[in-house]
């Protein structure tokens, strides 16, 4: 088992995420047979961040809407990657917190063996903080999961 160097998905994920041309850099990693999406969403609910991030995968193909494998996987990626935005607590409004974030979505196989199959990563970046505006700072969250 011996990652691609090349084809870090956690890596590209944030890359894709941070990318001033997504397109371009999304049409570099679809060479590799990888998908992948980019999107937003702002909410003082974390469900509603996992619901935008879930239907962005399902409408791009990313992940199969009759798989439960698939969408469990995506689901874990998502929550770990709300860890790192929500600082290991992932609560927003019932604690007075709200989120402005980016996310990429990626799905591909980082690994020299085929046979290691798929995984998913999910990166947000963006903003979080109490919900009155110039009271927030930057954040980031990094979710990798295998499918």
């Amino acid at each position: 088992m011996t990652l691609n160097k090349d084809l870090r998905i956690g890596r590209h994920a944030i890359l894709l995420l941070l990318s001033d041309q997504p397109a371009e850099q999304m049409k570099k990693l679809e060479q590799s047979n990888w998908k992948g999406c980019v999107g937003k969403v702002g909410s003082m609910d974390a469900h509603k961040v996992v619901a935008a991030i879930e239907t962005a995968a399902k409408k791009n193909g990313i992940i199969q809407t009759d798989v439960y494998r698939e969408s469990h996987a995506l689901y874990h990626a998502i929550i770990e990657a709300l860890h790192g935005v929500t600082r290991g607590q992932v609560q927003l409004g019932s604690i007075l917190r709200t989120v402005g974030l980016t996310f990429a979505v990626l799905r591909g196989n980082p690994y020299i063996n085929e046979q290691e199959g798929e995984w998913i990563a999910v990166s947000l970046y963006g903003t979080i903080g109490a919900p009155v505006k110039g009271s927030e700072h930057e954040t980031i969250g990094l979710g990798i999961n295998h499918i």
